[in-house]
This record gives structure tokens, sequence and C-alpha cells, in this order.
């Protein structure tokens, strides 16, 4: 490491002139009259901050037949703190090679300018074979610590890819630890920034038993903290879990991949032959697997919005969001709403147009964007506090909900759920996507797990039905039947068990078979039934929908809401906890 050795030739300060012996002729400290009795020097030569088989920095000099200062050895520590912090040279230009930051200027861009405290920065392994004795670096490849973010304290550990290749080791895995189980106790966000190559064979079942330590405390921790984990280079094998276990996952094109078994090995068994970047890469996770949450051409913007995404969570699940003052008002007529949303319920618009309207400063943080793109899931602020917002995209599928939709939404329900953040859904689902793939690889199962995450939630939650409401959609979609506090609906809202096509079909199909004129019948019939069961104030007039409303007051309306629900307090049966379907 450069600098490594900056104390060794000409580090030991020129020697000061002997101490004056005192008045009774005996030196201080030697044990009379009181005085504090020196003691002996060790057998060893001094002090020593590194092995002095390593070539490491001794503090004192025996020659000289004299300890240093205390000013030097402060110098001499604090010489030794910035070699190590500074690294291998070499190591640092091929890491910035690849692209990519260092451990330590990552955590400067996560972090709050000088609030970062470094815990063990001296640890280091005690392995021993296969040459580790011989390579033994303090941190062990793995950065922890607190710090600040907008001044609000969080913890974060970060794993050093040029030392062992962040592999993770005994002593690596016990800072990660000691890390993990601050942020439980103090009750703050736990930040992991991941470029590591997984656990360090060398040393055996020590790291495969250091993950089953950081699992363990991902589970600990979940619902309680917010936990986010940032993929900034390889995170592969047991590594890979971690993150899975997290609440959030960020990712950086070109540099980051996750898997479980490389290429080598997928090679290896199956026949198969794949780049790292086609097997686990940022943009694989962020729109085949839905793994990650967000995508990032570059680890600064990735930071940045990691930082934005903490100031819209609590420290802890015991807190509230920060509410911060909107230069937004409340009431603001949303006009462009008459021109967004087309009043024939076939016609596609973009949801997300619709919540940036609706939300303060049309600014929406959206969650897994360009996975399950038919349903829409965004953190965002109305008069200043913060809501979780699930909408359906009528863009995607005509805003269906499938299998990934419902996975999608359910994990986003309960992550607000657990850290008090109120639940704003808009809806415009014309029902389940229908299909054989769909029915057995298992959508019944999967869409249970949307309603059981809307059951189960307890914060505040408002639903706004903007056009149609069908079927068992128009239930999961947070209906007041399984727990909404408030629901309204648009002059557009079209709430029924289907469709009036498949209505009619169901319903008149043996009149429509004998009719002379099935078509003229038919349209009749739906004029029928769409008088009769699809009227505005249908859901409204039965107590299923609170009120009809002008789409232009929909913001003032979801404020007026949300002020009102604000303190409130639902209790769930004591449990060891719910089964839900996995």
């Amino acid at each position: 490491m450069t600098g490594a050795h900056a104390g060794n030739s000409g580090s030991i300060a020129a020697h000061a002139p002997a101490a004056p012996p005192h008045e009774n002729g005996h030196q201080p400290g030697n044990g009379h009259n009181g005085t504090r009795t020196r003691v002996a020097a060790p057998a060893a030569n001094g002090h020593v901050l590194d092995d002095p088989a390593a070539n490491g920095h001794v503090l004192d000099d025996p020659a000289a037949g004299r300890k240093n200062t205390l000013r030097e050895l402060a110098e001499l520590l604090g010489r030794r703190r910035e070699s190590i912090r500074d690294g291998d040279a070499e190591a640092t230009r091929r890491q910035h090679a690849k692209g990519k930051l260092t451990a330590r200027e990552r955590i400067d861009l996560l972090l709050d300018e000088n609030t970062f405290t470094e815990i063990e920065l001296f640890r280091r392994h005690m392995a021993t074979g296969f040459g580790l004795e011989r390579k033994r670096p303090h941190t062990d490849g793995v950065i922890a610590g607190s710090g600040l973010v907008f001044g609000r304290r969080v913890f974060v550990y970060a794993t050093d890819f040029r030392l062992f290749g962040g592999s993770l080791g005994h002593a690596h895995a016990a800072k990660v630890h000691k890390v993990m189980d601050l942020a439980i106790s103090m009750g703050a966000p736990l930040i992991a920034l991941n470029d590591g190559a997984g656990a360090r064979i060398q040393e055996g079942l020590n790291a495969l038993a250091g993950y089953g330590g950081i699992f363990r405390r991902n589970v600990r921790a979940s619902g309680v903290i917010p936990q986010i984990s940032v993929i900034l280079g390889p995170c592969a094998g047991g590594a890979a879990y971690s993150p899975a276990l997290t609440d959030f996952v960020f990712m950086v094109k070109d540099t980051s991949q996750m898997y479980v078994t490389g290429p080598d090995v997928i090679g290896a068994v199956t026949g198969e032959s794949v780049t790292h970047s086609a097997l686990g890469g940022a943009e694989v996770h962020g729109s085949v697997s839905g793994v990650a949450g967000f995508v990032h051409d570059n680890e600064e913007s990735c930071l940045e919005e990691v930082r934005y995404l903490l100031s819209l969570l609590p420290s802890n699940n015991t807190e509230f969001p920060a509410v911060v003052d909107a230069a937004d008002p409340a009431d603001r007529a949303c006009d462009a709403l008459l021109d967004l949303v087309p009043v024939e319920g076939r016609r596609p618009y973009d949801m997300r147009e619709v919540i940036a309207e609706i939300v303060d400063d049309h600014e929406v943080l959206e969650v897994q964007e360009s996975w399950a793109r038919n349903i829409i899931c965004a953190f965002a602020r109305i008069d200043g506090h913060v809501v979780g917002v699930v909408g359906n995209q009528p863009l995607v599928r005509a805003g269906v909900l499938d299998i990934r939709a419902s996975e999608k939404a359910a994990r986003f329900v309960r992550t607000c759920d657990a850290f008090n953040v109120p639940l704003v859904t808009l809806v415009d689902v014309p029902g389940f996507l229908p299909g054989v793939d769909q029915e057995h690889q298992g959508i019944i199962r999967h869409g249970a797990k949307l309603l059981y995450a809307y059951c189960e939630a307890t914060v505040p939650r408002v639903q706004v039905i903007l056009r149609k409401a069908y079927g068992g959609a128009y239930i999961v979609m947070d209906s007041r039947s399984v727990g909404a506090d408030l629901s309204f609906a648009w002059p557009t809202n079209e709430i029924a068990v289907m469709g009036p096509q498949g209505a009619v079909d169901v319903l008149f199909r043996k009149e429509l078979a004998a009719a002379a004129e099935p078509a003229e019948l038919q349209r009749q019939l739906l004029d029928d039934y769409t008088a009769e069961f699809l009227h505005p104030f249908y859901a409204v007039e039965r107590g299923l929908v609170d009120d009809v409303i002008d789409p232009r007051e929909t913001r003032k309306v979801l404020a007026d809401g949300l002020a009102m629900l604000r303190n409130k307090r639902e209790f769930q049966p004591q449990r060891k906890h719910g089964n839900i379907p996995l």
C-alpha cells in the first residue's frame, strides 16, 4: 500500500534532551512520594502498530534508551491510519480502470461530509494456510461504521475489492455483524455497499458461517430498520442472498453483477454459455428477475438516489417519515387530469403522469420501474408527507393484474406498512390476466400475496377509482371491503363484477343465440346493463365508495383524507406471524 511504511525510516523523531533531575535527586515517576511508578519496557521492541516481521511501524526506539513522547506516538499513529485508508495505489488504479470507485470514495459520496466514524480500522484476519498468514491487511477488506445522511444517523459497510477481491472471511464477517448489530440497537438505517467475490475459499466453513450471521441479522432487522443494498461490482454466491433479504436493491449498469452460480459453473453443469452481464447484470435484474429496484448509469447518481430514498423513509418502524414544508399548495387544482385520462375505458394513458400531477412538485421515486410495468409503485409526497402510491398502468397490458404485478405491489405495500408510510391506490384495472400459463404458474397464490398485503396493512389507506374496477382485481386493489379507510371515485368509474360485454354474453347467452338480430339485441342489452349497473353512483349509493369527486380535486381530497387519518391506530391480533402465501 502506498505510504504503508511512512513511519519507518526517519519516522522516529530526534531525541529530546533528558529531563532534569528532581530537586531531591530523584527522577519524576520513580515511585517516591506517591508519584507514578514507571512501567518496565516490554521485552519486545516497544509498542508496535504492525507485525515487526511484516516490516511494521515500531513506535519506540529501544536503542535510544527512551520512549517516544505521546505527541510522537500520536503523529505516528496518524500516519499509520492515513496509510491504511489510502490503500495500495496500484490496486486503486485498477479499481478506477474498471470504472469503479473505491469503498471509501463511495462512503464519502453516500454520507454527509466529514461525518463518517469508522470502526475496527486495524482489524486483521487470524487465518493460516494457503499463504494467508503472510497477507494480513488491515480492515480485512471491509470498511464499516456510521455517519449522517441529511443529518440523520445511518450505518454502513462497504466491501473493498482491492483486498482479497472483497471476499468474506471470519474477521470480515465479524465487522459486518458488529455494524449490523449497532444499526439494529440504535434504530438506524443500514446501507451495504457490495463489491466482492463471495466467500473467502481459503477460510472454508468460517466464511460460510459468516454469511449465516449476516442473513440472520438481515431477517432480524427486517421491518425494524430500513435496509438498502447497493451492488457496485460482483456479488456472487452466498453474498447474493443478503441483498435479497433487504428492503431495496440498487445496481449500476455495466459494473454490477449478482448471481448465485456464475457463468463458469453454469457452463460446466448445463453447457450453457453466458456472460456475467447477461446472467446477472443490472439490466437483467432490473427488468427480468425484478431483484433490483433501482438501476443507474453510474455510481454517483446511484448513491445520490440512495440518499434521496433515505430522506423518504423513517429511521425505524417506531418513527414516521420526515415531514417537509410543501411549497406546492395542498388544494392545488389538477386541471391537467381532465386531458390526461380519456373517458373511453379502452383508451390507454400513462398513470405516471397522473401520479406526477397529484403529488408535491411532480416529484416521484418509482420502485422497480422496468419490471412488471403494468403496475406502478412509487414514493412521493402529498402536502409534505410521504406516501406510497400503487397504480395500475393502462399503457401496459391495459393495467391488468398478473403474477409479477401482484408480487411487485405486494412487496411494496408491505414495505410501506412496515415503515409507517400511508398508501394511496389509484385503480384502473380490467381484472386478472386470463391464460393457461398464468393459472399453471400460480396466479391464485401470487394474486393472494397482494390481497394479503393490503388486508394486513395498518397504515392509512386511501383508494381512488379512475375508470375500470372489475371483479376480483377491484377487491384486491385496496377496496373498502378489504380495509381501505377511504374510497373515492371519478365520474368515469365503472365498478362491477366484470365489464359490460362479458356480463351481457354470460347473462343473455340463450337470448342472443336465439335472436334474429343478435348484434342489435346485444347493443340494446349493453346499454341497459351499463345504465343499470355501471352508472357513476352505483357504488357510492351502496356505501362501497365514500364520494364521487371532480378529478381536478383529487390532490385536495387526498391531502384532506390523509390528514384526517394521520393519527390512525389499528391493532392486530396477537400472534407469532401470519402465513402469507409465499
